[in-house]
């Protein structure tokens, strides 16, 4: 008896499993967001520190507006990367809902912040914001495997905990050492596996 042309079940799987390892290795690329705003973030927060803490500048808070450069750069980086993707695969949406719902959620604390507890919400959010960092972080490294990013996600959670009990100052630099173990070592992991698989 001839064997009929295709594939047997092993071979489609062994398929399957290709096409999910590529979708999700493709979703990753070099790491590049994760090191962008990872160092933004890092920048951002030691120099507010030194402003506030050193300085005694009084619009330490400042630093935070080239946030807004990096997000028109990311704009554009979106939408040349969705220019040159030929498929757009269920791994890219689910992972981009979820740092579309972390964007909300942060707007949405410091809105419901400064409304709740007026002039003296600063002293919370922090701790908030990097509780809040956890959740894109580990949900990310559980979605594309990766465990430094799983880490990275309990880490904000750690480090939201901790920056509760510190003066406000300190927090930043809770927050410096929330985005180097979160974004910042992930990015240079991702950036290293991407550049390995490319070689």
């Amino acid at each position: 008896m001839e064997h009929e042309p295709g594939f047997s079940q092993q071979q489609s799987l062994e398929l399957i499993q290709s096409m999910i390892n590529k979708a999700r290795n493709r979703y990753s690329e070099n790491g590049h967001l994760y090191l962008l705003w990872g160092w933004t973030v890092l920048i951002c927060s030691i120099a507010q520190f030194i402003l506030l803490h050193f300085v005694h500048y009084q619009q330490h808070y400042l630093v935070w507006v080239s946030v807004w450069l990096v997000l028109i750069y990311q704009f554009f980086y979106f939408r040349q990367r969705k220019k040159n993707s030929k498929v757009r695969t269920y791994t890219d949406e689910i992972i981009g809902f979820v740092w579309l719902t972390f964007v909300v959620l942060m707007f949405l604390f410091g809105f419901l912040f400064g409304q709740i507890m007026g002039p003296e919400y600063y002293k919370f959010f922090n701790p908030a914001l990097l509780a809040l960092y956890g959740m894109p972080t580990f949900l990310s490294g559980i979605i594309l495997k990766v465990r430094v990013l799983m880490i990275g996600g309990i880490a904000c959670w750690l480090l939201s905990i901790l920056a509760s009990f510190v003066p406000y100052d300190y927090q930043l630099l809770m927050l410096s050492l929330a985005v180097i173990v979160a974004w910042i070592v992930p990015g240079y992991v991702l950036q290293a596996k991407h550049k390995k698989e490319n070689a």
